[in-house]
């Protein structure tokens, strides 16, 4: 097991499901039956994140997040209740998997002196060539 997987573990703890009505298909148990899964978790009063991992995921959530700081996910894609959890629990360790990278520095870089030389020749040639195009007026 590692990091991850038990980080994974401690937010399960946190994690509140709400179980609503669902559109789509299901006939008349649509009507009848709170299928959808709502996953909500608090990111802000989470302890087994870091604070870095924290920001990201906020980043990362965009429009999934409440003004309270609660990230919540719709799962209603299956008719059951099992299935449409298991997938808001999937969709929310993508998520994370995705917090926990960190993005690579970015380091600024000089054009070589190749690259210029070629991009003020090429710029040589065009102003030629619109030169060559200009009607010369005698006067």
């Amino acid at each position: 097991m590692n990091e991850f997987d038990t980080i994974l573990k401690l937010c399960q703890n946190e994690l509140t499901f709400n179980f609503i009505r669902s559109t789509g298909p299901g006939g008349q148990n649509v009507n009848k039956v709170a299928t959808a899964a709502q996953l909500r978790f608090d990111i802000c009063a989470s302890h087994s994140l870091s604070e870095d991992v924290k920001a990201r995921l906020i980043q990362l959530a965009g429009k999934r997040i409440t003004n309270d700081g609660v990230l919540v996910i719709e799962a209603r894609r299956y008719r059951t209740q099992d299935q449409n959890r298991e997938d808001a629990i999937a969709r929310f360790s993508e998520l994370l998997i995705k917090a926990f990278k960190k993005p690579k520095r970015r380091w600024r870089t000089k054009p070589s002196a190749a690259s210029k030389e070629k991009r003020l020749l090429s710029k040589k040639k065009r102003s030629d060539l619109k030169r060559k195009r200009q009607v010369k007026s005698f006067d």
